[in-house]
């Protein structure tokens, strides 16, 4: 069965963020982290569910940053995305970003 994806507002923010930073770094990569991001989220369509549990949710990490995607299922066909976070924090900043 292939899952709903549904993504808060916690998480789009966590994005913009992300993307303008990349962008910071050098012209065009915001918008190649967030390609990358956007097809890691899809896997989940297929995916949800598979992954480890860290702090109360899966965690999936993405392929080509250093950032997880952290989801809760609702039911076994809608995954909603909290945060996409940046995985070089500590992982007790990690745990106070998840409410």
């Amino acid at each position: 069965m292939q899952v709903t994806i549904q993504l808060l507002s916690s998480a789009i923010n966590d994005l913009l963020d992300a993307r303008r930073f990349y962008e910071q770094q050098r012209n065009g990569l915001g918008a190649y982290f967030f390609d990358s991001i956007f097809a890691d989220i899809d896997k989940l369509t297929l995916y949800a569910g598979c992954h480890p549990k860290y702090f109360g949710y899966y965690r999936m990490l993405a392929k080509k940053f250093p950032y997880a995607i952290y989801y809760k299922m609702n039911d076994t066909s809608v995954a909603v995305v909290w945060r996409i976070l940046d995985m070089r924090r500590s992982p007790y900043k990690i745990k106070q970003l998840l409410p």
